[in-house]
C-alpha cells in the first residue's frame, strides 16, 4: 500500500495528466487516444512546464544577482539589440518597446543609471535628445548570464531539422494562441 508521501507524489507529478484533473472528461476528451499517445501528450505538456519553470528560475536568478525587475532586464536587452545595430535609443523608442508611459520610462531610467546599468548620453544629431547606453560592465553581466544561455538555446534549436523546426514552430504558435482565447461561461 502507497504511503500519503507516495501518493502526494504521484498526484503532483500528473498534474497535466486529464485523467487526474478531469476524470470525468468534462474538458479534455481523450477516449480516442491510445495510452501511449496519452502518455506521450502529458510528456509533451510536462516538458513544457518543465522549460517555464527552468526559464523562471534562471530569469530570477539573474534579474535577483544584478538587482533587476522584469522590465529593467526586457530594457536592458533592448538597448542592447539596438547598440549591436548602431541605432540610438531614446527614451520614446524604449517607452515605446516596452509599451509603458514616458512617465514610468523615466523612472526605470533614473533607477538603471543609479544603478550603474545605464548612461544617458547627448544624441549623436538632435541636440535636443538624449540616448542611453549600457555600461560595459553590465553589458558583460548580461553577456554572461542571458547571453550565454541564449547561445544554448540556439543550439539546441539548430540541432533539429528544418521539418523539425516547423513542426515546433506550429506548435508553439498554436499554443500561444490557446493564452489569448476568452473562456465561455
Amino acid at each position: 500500500m502507497a504511503s500519503d508521501k507516495d501518493e502526494a507524489q504521484r498526484i503532483s507529478g500528473s498534474l497535466l495528466d486529464p485523467r487526474v484533473i478531469d476524470p470525468r472528461q468534462e474538458l479534455v476528451q481523450h477516449d480516442d487516444l491510445t495510452e501511449h499517445e496519452l502518455l506521450q501528450i502529458v510528456r509533451v505538456l510536462t516538458s513544457i512546464r518543465d522549460w517555464r519553470e527552468a526559464e523562471q528560475k534562471l530569469s530570477f536568478e539573474s534579474r535577483t544577482h544584478m538587482k533587476l525587475n522584469e522590465t529593467d532586464m526586457k530594457a536592458l536587452r533592448y538597448i542592447i539589440a539596438s547598440m549591436n545595430a548602431d541605432v540610438a535609443v531614446t527614451a520614446g523608442a524604449l517607452s515605446e518597446h516596452l509599451h509603458i508611459s514616458t512617465a514610468s520610462t523615466t523612472k526605470l531610467l533614473d533607477r538603471l543609471e543609479k544603478a550603474g546599468h545605464i548612461e544617458r548620453r547627448p544624441h549623436p544629431t538632435d541636440r535636443r535628445a538624449v540616448t542611453v547606453a549600457i555600461t560595459e560592465e553590465t553589458h558583460r553581466e548580461v553577456r554572461r548570464t542571458m547571453g550565454v544561455q541564449h547561445a544554448r538555446r540556439f543550439e539546441v534549436a539548430k540541432r533539429l531539422t528544418p521539418a523539425d523546426r516547423d513542426v515546433v514552430i506550429r506548435f508553439l504558435n498554436d499554443l500561444s494562441e490557446t493564452i489569448g482565447k476568452p473562456v465561455e461561461s
